[in-house]
């Protein structure tokens, strides 16, 4: 009896992400400084889900936080691309890169005042 390969899901490019020229033109220097493998929900505007029959799902992240938990919003994003991967031609994420920089930029900041302070 021949072994049978087991069904594959479609490759996945988690580890990375895409980023758009916006995001380039809005920050420039983060490129060289970031790993984006991990973004919180918090930083995302909204979603675009392209499915290979022409639908665009729209999901606002940042409407959605209003009402409810981060972990919730993200687990709902998760769970719905992961079960509609295999009809999904293509995902589009804006994030809301002043917010990003701002908050990235302070925590920056105290921890080089910690860092650099006389006693």
């Amino acid at each position: 009896m021949p072994l049978q390969k087991k069904p594959q899901n479609p490759k996945s490019n988690l580890s990375w992400i895409q980023v758009t020229k916006d995001f380039v033109k809005e920050w420039p220097e983060i490129l060289d400084e970031i790993k984006l493998s991990s973004m919180p929900i918090k930083y995302v505007l909204w979603v675009d889900i392209f499915l290979k029959n022409n639908v665009v799902i729209h999901i606002d992240v940042s409407k959605d936080l209003q009402t409810k938990s981060q972990n919730s919003v993200a687990k709902n994003l998760k769970d719905y691309i992961n079960q509609n991967r295999i009809n999904i031609k293509t995902v589009d994420i804006k994030f809301d890169v002043p917010k990003l920089k701002e908050d990235m930029e302070s925590k920056t900041n105290k921890i080089l005042s910690k860092a650099f302070r006389k006693n």
